[in-house]
């Protein structure tokens, strides 16, 4: 079992390595929530966008990113639930990024952790789903011809109770596999040539972020479309 800095806090140990690191970053995303809203001030000030490279800026392009994709994949129906899923991709982008750190447990490589995401997302999704359609959400598992709807139904079971644990099994399992391969290469070779795959590294962080999260839009968009 490899050495994690917070493994050293007393009463975790090895074991809980993973849920102290997600309180840490949990923590640490609320307080930047305050201090980005703090720093926003009043006025003029709360809307102008940063006018330098700093945390606000980055922030800003976060939130902006996701806005854009949550229109482009939900819909002008979807604005509110832009906060969700910043907080859920800075969650995962954070944790991913930890792990790239040598003596961090990245609570995304701990597949307890990426299934309970998988699992809030099954159930966020289905309750925006009846929260919208209300008791009509239920004849989307049925399909479109109703001599089918005993077969589509068992379909449609499977295919809904198979999305959590796909969304946690891939987000553990990569990010896993990438920061063993970092630490491989970073014991063999300790000055020089682990730098190219600390910056694989980083980008499959990004991009696992990014996917967790858009799968996770395209599920509240299928489940709040009108169109079924």
């Amino acid at each position: 079992m490899s050495f994690t800095l917070t493994a050293l806090i007393p009463g975790v140990g090895h074991e809980y390595a993973h849920v102290a690191t997600a309180a840490i970053v949990s923590a640490g995303l609320v307080g930047l929530t305050f201090w980005g809203r703090r720093s926003l001030g009043k006025g003029d000030d709360a809307v102008a966008p940063a006018r330098t490279l700093s945390t606000r800026g980055i922030i800003e392009s976060i939130t902006e990113l996701i806005d854009g994709l949550v229109k482009m994949v939900i819909g002008e129906h979807g604005r509110p639930f832009v906060p969700m899923f910043a907080s859920v991709f800075l969650f995962v982008l954070v944790n991913n990024l930890l792990g790239v750190f040598p003596g961090m447990s990245p609570a995304t490589e701990n597949l307890n952790t990426t299934l309970a995401m998988g699992v809030f997302m099954f159930l966020t999704y289905n309750f925006l789903g009846f929260r919208e359609h209300g008791r009509s959400y239920l004849k989307h598992f049925m399909g479109p011809i109703i001599w089918l709807a005993p077969m589509m139904i068992v379909i449609e079971l499977i295919s809904h109770l198979v999305r959590p644990v796909s969304l946690g099994l891939r987000l553990a399992n990569v990010m896993r596999g990438d920061h063993t391969v970092v630490g491989i290469f970073l014991d063999l070779f300790p000055i020089g040539l682990p730098v190219p795959f600390y910056l694989l590294g980083i980008f499959v962080c990004v991009v696992q972020a990014f996917v967790f999260t858009m799968l996770s839009m395209v599920y509240v968009a299928l489940a709040t479309a009108h169109d079924h």
